[in-house]
């Protein structure tokens, strides 16, 4: 056990030693250019691009063909709703989306309200759930595409992708997933779920920041978008710009090792993410938000009964890292619109901690972080 203690991996992830040792080769030796193939050192980067194309299709379960690679979800985001958008505009400019969508999503849809758009949002229960029939009479004939995550990455709750896809496919809709919090944690597969679009970061699952890939349905249906980036016509015209092939890369291994990820966040730390919340419930230190719903296994949302999640924290930063939701809203003083939106107050929302595991984390971590909190919450 390290000196400190990492509870934040819905933030970020540490890159994986195997996932560093495919990438440091395309920084110092084939550096090449993935766009300048007239020559060994460009073409090896565009295989090894081509390469790590393939291993992230293999993750979801699509062609390689339908993914283009981004700096990140954020920018994913981006293009998905503004392409749609600029792309469908005869059909429509009707967007249905849940209020618990990450700031990403719901910052890209105020935006392009602005643009003109029509944003409906769905509300939820007190588990962060969606209402399926509140879903299918949102949807009318204008609506473009519906926007739902996979996984909230504050409460960790699953949404039921497979019944929202039906009711959005009836409905002769897109639907739009971010499934940045899920991938590497739970098995993803776009042809089972029916997702067209899909957004995912390699940061969240043992990879490198600033990279990310756009998954986008090529038939049944074909979907397409308009380029957020224009100049070159990189990544089949959907983003232009010079390709970070280390990234991509280390993009492509991560993909390769989710699967032995998914084992590990199941086999190893679903018992310590029950064991902690448990203890949580049995010392009376917390109420856990979306207890019985089916849930990431390494996500927490911990409601603190007699302190204040922001007292807690500063108490045990030095030994624990852990947060009060999403990393991107962190430093705002506003409560969570994610647990305001299941029916949380602003107070019990200030009262609220995030505790998100990774497959490095051990039981003596998780004893180590309850013996400080009941010492705090006692004393």
């Amino acid at each position: 056990m390290s000196s400190f203690i990492y509870f934040d991996h819905n933030a970020t992830t540490p890159v994986d030693n195997r996932v560093l040792e495919a990438m440091l080769p395309y920084f110092t030796q084939n550096y090449g250019n993935a766009a300048s193939i007239t020559y060994s050192m460009g073409l090896n980067a565009k295989n090894a691009v081509e390469a790590a194309r393939i291993q992230v299709a293999s993750l979801i379960n699509c062609i390689a063909q339908e993914i283009t690679f981004t700096s990140g979800a954020t920018e994913a985001i981006n293009t998905a709703i503004k392409g749609v958008f600029w792309r469908y505009k005869i059909k429509g400019n009707h967007f249905v989306a849940s209020r618990t969508e990450h700031n990403a999503v719901i910052d890209a849809l105020q935006w392009i309200e602005s643009q003109g758009a029509e944003v409906s949002y769905l509300d939820v229960d007190e588990n962060g759930l969606i209402n399926i029939e509140q879903l299918n009479q949102q949807i009318k004939e204008n609506t473009v595409a519906v926007v739902i995550m996979l996984a909230n990455n504050e409460t960790g709750v699953i949404q039921p992708i497979r019944k929202i896809a039906k009711v959005v496919h009836d409905k002769k809709s897109i639907l739009i997933c971010d499934a940045t919090q899920a991938i590497g944690k739970i098995q993803v597969d776009v042809q089972e779920l029916g997702i067209d679009i899909l957004v995912l970061s390699a940061h969240k699952f043992y990879g490198p920041k600033g990279v990310g890939a756009l998954y986008l349905r090529r038939k049944n249906p074909r979907v397409s978008i308009e380029p957020l980036i224009h100049g070159g016509g990189h990544e089949r015209g959907n983003r232009s710009g010079t390709l970070n092939v280390p990234g991509i890369v280390g993009l492509g291994k991560a993909a390769l090792l989710a699967t032995e990820y998914i084992k590990m966040y199941q086999e190893k730390i679903t018992p310590i993410k029950e064991h902690i919340e448990n203890q949580l419930i049995k010392k009376d230190i917390a109420k856990i938000n979306a207890h019985q719903v089916n849930r990431l296994p390494n996500t927490i949302n911990a409601q603190l009964l007699h302190l204040k999640a922001e007292t807690v924290i500063k108490k045990i930063q030095n030994k624990i890292g852990i947060s009060t939701g999403s990393a991107c809203s962190s430093s705002r003083p506003e409560p969570s619109h994610v647990l305001l939106a299941m029916g949380l107050s602003p107070q019990q929302s200030h009262h609220t901690i995030r505790i998100s595991l990774g497959i490095e984390n051990t039981m003596e971590d998780a004893e180590v972080f309850l013996k400080l909190i009941e010492e705090i919450t006692v004393f």
